[in-house]
């Protein structure tokens, strides 16, 4: 019933976007800058079973496609997609959806029976990989896998986790993720807490190590003009949304334990054995009122709930953040001088740095669907990313004209590219070479090739001092059955709503943090058993209990 009610809810905004997008694609801007070609009717007869070109005679494939801000709009005239076509033979029309419509647009389209070949980078959970699998709209991909891409099937053999986690309860695999290698920790751990040095110096403050020396540097910020310029311009901490602080903050209280892919369940650390529903744990109110002091006393951008990305990262240039959280402030604000913070303590002596993702970021990174007529071409074209070759080259571009490969064997983008003479931070440089940028891409991530924000040294250097504290065992997704997603998407969705909401509540001080006792008692009687019922259920699953 919720879910119909959101539909209807989403139905007029979205289908004019709809219209505006078709328009586009109709108006020449989808993204094919080939001329039309005879296809032939038949994928696998047309099909190379190993090596380039993928196919003989060219074919076009539509491809529904996210797209964030940091990318142009116009994939097909990057570098990466202009050489990949001539390479592979297969002309990608991009249709290009930003990601803040992403979900709403993907879920009409296949709604209406109007959706694509495929869907890339469009950001998929693992309800719908079930729902849209089990009905046969996404194309299961078991026996493709075996047969035509061998490099993700090598990925699946080494990873029994990615595997477990792409698998659904009903046996079928039905999407290529985004993944990345469980070895690169500071991919992992992706958006640390980054503070001044040169502020933390001119204040005579040693580097936090605890969640009340973060608040006392965050304090002086605001009161002790470090930055000299005799205006109280200075913002203590500047974020987009709450949540990123709260989900580096809560290991200080032990919260968060199984890493940030389960941000309602962990592990109760004195009952053994026993899942926990940590949000309205009495323990976890210290969190948020410790974020409400923060927002009381003016230490948090008051714009946090409302900036969008791009004018978070332009008001960054401006150098007056004191602290912030985004993949790294050099490659998004161009700002150095910041480093990122470990574990902070907390009151009780808890130090657990459970800000850490889940290797298979985006498990519906890219799903073909039943409309399209080349499946094993298309699964052979996506394929080529999972290995060494085709993902150095969507990372990195061309070896010469966007990259070069020092005397010691390493991987660096050119200095047009890092140091643009044209004041462009590293991320606009790269967006007419790669598409990468923004995240959410179907490929396989390794440190090796790997030159975003994550993989500079001051990222390096937050992972290190993150490693003493990190948490000891990370949950990868848990996969529902159609009748427990039934209940997650409904009950469990309105839970999550109702936190969400009150949380923010409480930190704003609308809700005095003496209702909290009640908020929870409501989350109780919201369905919280059962909720902890169907958790269990999946989670046995997942260890192979079930």
């Amino acid at each position: 019933m919720i879910r119909k009610n959101k539909w209807g809810a989403a139905a007029f905004s979205v289908a004019l976007s709809v219209v505006v997008l078709a328009a586009c694609t109709d108006a020449g801007t989808s993204e094919s800058k080939t001329d039309p070609v005879a296809e032939p009717a038949k994928g696998g007869s047309n099909m190379n079973l190993t090596g380039m070109p993928i196919v003989k005679e060219p074919v076009t494939l539509t491809f529904f496609t996210g797209k964030s801000g940091n990318n142009g709009n116009n994939f097909a005239e990057t570098l990466v997609w202009q050489q990949y076509r001539q390479k592979s033979n297969i002309n990608v029309n991009f249709q290009l959806v930003p990601f803040e419509n992403l979900t709403a647009l993907r879920n009409l389209s296949l709604a209406g029976g109007d959706y694509p070949d495929a869907f890339y980078s469009a950001r998929i959970g693992t309800a719908d990989l079930l729902r849209y699998g089990s009905l046969g709209i996404f194309v299961k991909l078991n026996d493709f896998i075996d047969s035509y891409a061998p490099n993700f099937k090598k990925l699946l053999d080494k990873y029994p986790d990615l595997r477990k986690g792409l698998t659904m309860p009903d046996g079928g695999i039905y999407s290529f993720p985004s993944f990345y290698d469980p070895s690169f920790l500071s991919m992992l751990i992706g958006v640390p807490l980054w503070v001044k040095q040169e502020w933390l110096d001119k204040l005579g403050m040693k580097e936090p190590a605890t969640t009340e020396e973060f608040y006392r540097y965050l304090k002086a910020v605001k009161e002790q003009d470090p930055n000299g310029n005799g205006i109280p311009d200075e913002i203590p901490y500047a974020g987009n949304g709450i949540n990123p602080l709260i989900e580096q903050i809560r290991g200080a209280w032990g919260f968060g334990n199984r890493g940030v892919g389960h941000k309602y369940v962990d592990m109760d650390p004195d009952k053994p054995g026993e899942l926990r529903f940590f949000r309205i744990d009495p323990k976890y109110k210290e969190v948020i009122d410790y974020m409400r002091r923060l927002y009381a006393e003016g230490l948090i951008d008051k714009e946090i709930f409302t900036i969008k990305t791009g004018a978070l990262y332009a008001k960054g240039q401006q150098g007056i953040f004191g602290a912030t959280i985004n993949p790294n402030p050099v490659t998004q604000m161009s700002q150095n001088g910041y480093i990122g913070l470990g574990a902070l303590k907390g009151p009780h002596g808890d130090q657990l740095y459970s800000q850490v993702k889940v290797p298979l970021v985006w498990p519906g990174a890219f799903v073909i669907t039943n409309k399209n007529k080349y499946p094993e071409a298309t699964v052979r074209w996506i394929d080529y990313f999972y290995g060494e070759e085709g993902a150095t080259f969507f990372f990195m571009g061309m070896k010469g004209e966007t990259y070069v490969e020092t005397d010691n064997g390493k991987l660096e983008y050119i200095d047009q590219i890092t140091k643009n003479p044209d004041g462009l931070t590293q991320d606009q440089a790269l967006s007419k070479y790669v598409t990468w940028l923004g995240g959410s891409y179907p490929g396989y991530v390794q440190e090796k090739y790997f030159r975003g924000s994550e993989s500079l040294p001051q990222s390096a250097a937050a992972a290190e001092k993150a490693k003493p504290h990190l948490i000891q065992e990370l949950w990868y997704n848990f996969n529902f059955t159609e009748e427990e997603n039934e209940f997650m998407s409904s009950v469990g969705s309105m839970i999550h709503s109702y936190i969400s909401d009150m949380e923010v509540k409480f930190i704003t001080g609308v809700e005095p943090m003496s209702e909290w006792d009640k908020y929870a008692d409501t989350v109780q009687k919201m369905g919280l058993a059962e909720y902890m019922k169907v958790y269990k259920s999946a989670y046995e699953r997942y260890i192979g209990k079930k």
